[in-house]
């Protein structure tokens, strides 16, 4: 028989002690192509984007003529009669209260479109990226240097109901101090409170794993079937810290064959 071997990957249980192997799927050895996935992140994050437009009136609401030549001053329009205002340039751009030169209009185009494949190459690529220490490593995370990428964990972890129990969890499997991390990056950013990027634990079903999970900053739970380019490359940068249930990794199989 031709062929590669087969890669097994670790399976740990809740107590972050070896259950059993289950085949590496082979997007794992997806080459990494940053530009792709650059690409594929930005097209998502153009779905939120919000058109913006100006009233065509903005600006206009005025009596505003030029003097016209002959007077030693500028032909910008101005207010004419005898009041307070009087002579004031109004109306054109670069006044006080003129209208905007430019202004954004609600017809421009704001999605990006991206490829099939191309988005299917870089979703490939953004999970391989997730299981290489290196990357992991040089986006910021911090994790156990004992355990080996991909993390993938029993699908015990999608009953998880508390925060305690999930604790114990990200302890045992040692990625607790990304937590940390996390928490120490809080800070205030133009009047908001932001924090940095923590794991992901992608999952078969999220049964109450969501609920168990989500008291801790920057940690996401996500289906399999959800998963996406944004979600494992934050920022258009892939790498991020990223654990597995069984059946989620099965699935991803099963979708990338």
């Amino acid at each position: 028989m031709s062929g590669e071997q087969t890669r097994m990957a670790q399976v740990l249980s809740l107590d972050g002690k070896p259950a059993s192997e289950v085949p590496l799927p082979n997007v794992f050895g997806t080459r990494l192509r940053l530009d792709v996935i650059r690409k594929a992140s930005l097209a998502e994050q153009s779905h939120r984007f919000q058109p913006q437009g100006r009233n065509h009136m903005a600006g206009k609401r005025t009596t505003a003529e030029s003097f016209g030549v002959g007077r030693g001053i500028s032909r910008v329009p101005r207010i004419g009669g005898h009041g307070p205002l009087s002579g004031t340039a109004a109306f054109a751009p670069g006044t006080m209260g003129g209208r905007s030169a430019f202004p954004p209009v609600t017809g421009k185009k704001l999605v990006k479109e991206i490829n099939r494949k191309e988005r299917r190459l870089a979703l490939k690529s953004a999970i391989a990226a997730t299981g290489s220490d290196e990357i992991v490593r040089k986006r910021g995370h911090k994790f156990d240097s004992e355990r080996r990428l991909p993390l993938i964990v029993s699908d015990e972890v999608e009953k998880l109901s508390k925060s305690s129990e999930a604790k114990s969890f990200l302890t045992s499997v040692g990625v607790w101090d990304d937590i940390v991390r996390v928490r120490k990056s809080k800070r205030i950013k133009a009047g908001h409170r932001v924090h940095a990027v923590g794991p992901l634990l992608v999952v078969g079903d999220d049964k109450t794993a969501g609920k168990a999970l989500r008291n801790f900053e920057g940690f996401h739970v996500v289906k399999a079937d959800d998963l996406s380019v944004e979600m494992l490359a934050p920022g258009t940068h892939p790498g991020r810290l990223t654990i597995y249930s069984e059946s989620a990794v099965k699935k991803i199989a099963e979708k990338n064959k």
